[in-house]
């Protein structure tokens, strides 16, 4: 994603906005496939590196802080490239977000209650039951995201995405989405060699200084999480590596699951940057 976003930024000569809910996070470089500083270098980026992780950020100051970047971006230029995964980040600045009621306080206690006496396996079938739509397409390794999603469907009877699908908000500005597509086997491969890669690159000790952290909701995600366990003596070094892997191919079908459902986003494969730029032409000249 960063390569190309990069490509069709330098082609548009304009400015990216990250739509990741990782790497805005100082502290984390490595472990969330931050862009190299040479990368940064060519292309302005916000919302990479601006927050800690003590930080508490969700997806509705996402969306203020990308809408009110945008504004500011669109005195100078038409065009401005946002770039990530986070499906509902990226939701929130394209059509808003509905207010979620009040959550029962008792309803909150109770899930954390549970949750610190039974773990995220806990977590995870409660949310099988409950919530299936969420279970299919949810962060479904992030404790934090799931006990909100837990306690919105105890509380309102509704799952939490039901909140995310009221009328979409009007935006000043046209928006065109283009997504990537890589064949699975091809995504596999790639996904199990960024992994060795972070590896080698020193994501074993990145994720030991943050240690004292590590109850953060900023660090309960892919990378960070099963190399938690390994540093606290609860598996093998191989078999963090390996949970790694797999977690990040499970996320990677939740988010395709998720933007599938998306029929304005046109699809191409990584490589295929002449068509993307092609369709952006087009978009352009209407």
């Amino acid at each position: 994603k960063t390569a190309v976003a990069i490509a069709l930024a330098q082609k548009l000569k304009r400015s990216i906005i990250s739509a990741d809910s990782t790497q805005c996070y100082k502290e984390l470089n490595i472990g969330v496939a931050r862009p190299s500083k040479q990368e940064l270098k060519q292309v302005p980026h916000y919302f990479i590196g601006s927050h800690s992780i003590q930080d508490e950020i969700t997806a509705a100051g996402f969306e203020q802080y990308a809408l009110d970047r945008t504004r500011l971006l669109h005195q100078s230029n038409n065009q401005v490239v946002m770039v990530g995964g986070t499906g509902l980040y990226i939701r929130a600045f394209c059509e808003g977000l509905d207010e979620i009621p009040e959550i029962d306080p008792d309803i909150r206690s109770g899930i954390i209650e549970k949750y610190e006496a039974n773990g995220i396996t806990w977590l995870q079938d409660q949310l099988k039951e409950k919530d299936p739509d969420f279970y299919e397409i949810g962060e479904m390794q992030n404790p934090q995201r799931m006990m909100r999603a837990l306690e919105v469907v105890e509380s309102t009877g509704q799952s939490i995405l039901q909140f995310q699908k009221g009328t979409k908000a009007s935006r000043e500005f046209n928006i065109l989405k283009i997504g990537l597509e890589l064949p699975r086997e091809e995504l596999v491969n790639r996904i199990n060699t960024r992994v060795d890669e972070m590896m080698k690159a020193g994501l074993l000790e990145e994720v030991r200084t943050l240690l004292p952290f590590k109850k953060l909701n900023a660090l309960q995600t892919v990378g960070y999480s099963e190399l938690f366990d390994h540093l606290q003596g609860l598996c093998t070094l191989e078999n963090a590596v390996e949970q790694i892997k797999i977690h990040t191919r499970q996320y990677a079908k939740r988010q395709m699951t998720w933007f599938k459902r998306d029929t304005a986003i046109s699809w191409f494969h990584p490589e295929n940057l002449q068509g993307m730029e092609d369709r952006l032409s087009s978009q352009l000249t209407t």
